[in-house]
């Protein structure tokens, strides 16, 4: 006796089907990056006033604030 069954593969989530589903993706990949851009700029700039004790600023951007130095120290 076989057995025989009937199993069909679905197709991914991340499987694109078409050139076109590829393109809209992209685009909106791209809008959504431009959005969450604008709305933490937004943010940040209503947020300029906040300063710490020594005139910093206290919100930014992680990479966007004034170049610091870093020590390192080794035990030896």
């Amino acid at each position: 006796m076989t057995d025989t069954t009937n199993v069909l593969r679905l197709r991914q989530p991340d499987t694109i089907d078409d050139p076109l589903t590829d393109l809209l993706r992209a685009g909106a990949r791209k809008l959504l990056a431009q959005a969450i851009e604008i709305e933490a700029e937004a943010y940040l700039s209503s947020m300029r006033d906040l300063k710490l004790p020594d005139g910093r600023e206290r919100l930014v951007r992680h990479g966007h604030g004034p170049e610091g130095t870093v020590a390192v120290t080794s035990a030896v």
